[in-house]
């Protein structure tokens, strides 16, 4: 499994599908203030304007030079074929942002992302924020909630990471990278490869997954901590939730006993993770872990 491109380096030409709208023009405005390197907007039909000064395009085609990352703030409908234009485009790193892209969309998307070499975060993501000096912020995940240090934060709601990233900071524990792995059903990439990707990561120390009800990912996750030489510290939200009822998003609903929190973080015990019932629980297993 490779390493993600924006864990080697960051991204030096960032690219942002539909920028124009409300939330988008908001999220642009606070990646370009957190330094990211932004070059253009791709906008169908408003190539040749500006974005508070960002140059608008209307394809990919029109850049003088291959981004290496993007952010995708298009509507779910056209979140998949956006998806495909950057995987054919060669861009290693896509942030998908939409919930509810439909699921053979999302399929065939996530397909082609892989074949390219591409790492696809969401659909239904905040991105990802890598903290401090040189870091790097693609989406919504505030560096104000981060701080550099060895820990990767991986999750699966957009909120609970939000809030773990800074509960984390607030106790001293500085991360490697916050990432929020997406939260509809099918998504680019699922949390055992980026456990799989972050074994070959020097740079991380631990990693902290907060997971959820539904799905069955947490299982393949199981299999891949096994085998996995640095510590995994893991917690399930939603041991509370009633069951056959969506709880958020997308991904979060329980069609069987074995995708309640209880069964799942039962099976990352077993597998060899510290599992923690609350994010705060796994806090202090971290801090313990973590001591000189």
């Amino acid at each position: 499994m490779s390493v993600p491109p924006f864990l080697l380096a960051p991204p030096r030409r960032v690219v942002v599908l539909n920028p124009t709208g409300r939330y988008a023009a908001r999220q642009v405005a606070e990646m370009r203030a957190a330094g990211t390197p932004i070059l253009a907007g791709i906008a169908l039909g408003r190539g040749g304007g500006m974005l508070d000064g960002l140059p608008l395009l209307d394809s990919l085609a029109e850049l003088e030079e291959p981004a290496d990352a993007a952010v995708l703030y298009t509507p779910p409908e056209g979140t998949g074929d956006a998806i495909r234009q950057c995987a054919a485009a060669g861009i290693g790193t896509v942030v998908a942002a939409a919930e509810y892209v439909p699921v053979h969309d999302a399929l065939r998307a996530a397909h082609a992302a892989r074949e390219a070499g591409s790492w696809l975060l969401g659909p239904n993501t905040l991105g990802f924020c890598i903290p401090g000096e040189g870091g790097t912020l693609l989406g919504s995940v505030s560096p104000a909630f981060c701080t550099p240090g060895s820990v990767t934060l991986l999750g699966r709601s957009g909120t609970l990471t939000l809030a773990t990233a800074r509960l984390l900071t607030r106790a001293g524990i500085g991360q490697r990278a916050v990432i929020h792995l997406g939260g509809d059903a099918v998504i680019g990439r699922n949390p055992h490869e980026w456990l799989a990707a972050l074994a070959q990561d020097p740079a991380t120390r631990a990693v902290l997954y907060c997971g959820e009800i539904g799905g069955d990912k947490e299982y393949a996750l199981a299999e891949a901590v096994a085998a996995f030489a640095k510590p995994v510290v893991a917690t399930i939200v939603g041991r509370h939730a009633p069951a056959d009822r969506q709880m958020g998003h997308a991904g979060a609903l329980i069609g069987a006993e074995r995708e309640t929190a209880a069964r799942k973080l039962a099976a990352l015990r077993a597998a060899g993770a510290h599992a923690a019932a609350t994010p705060y629980a796994a806090i202090d297993i971290l801090r313990e872990l973590l001591a000189p």
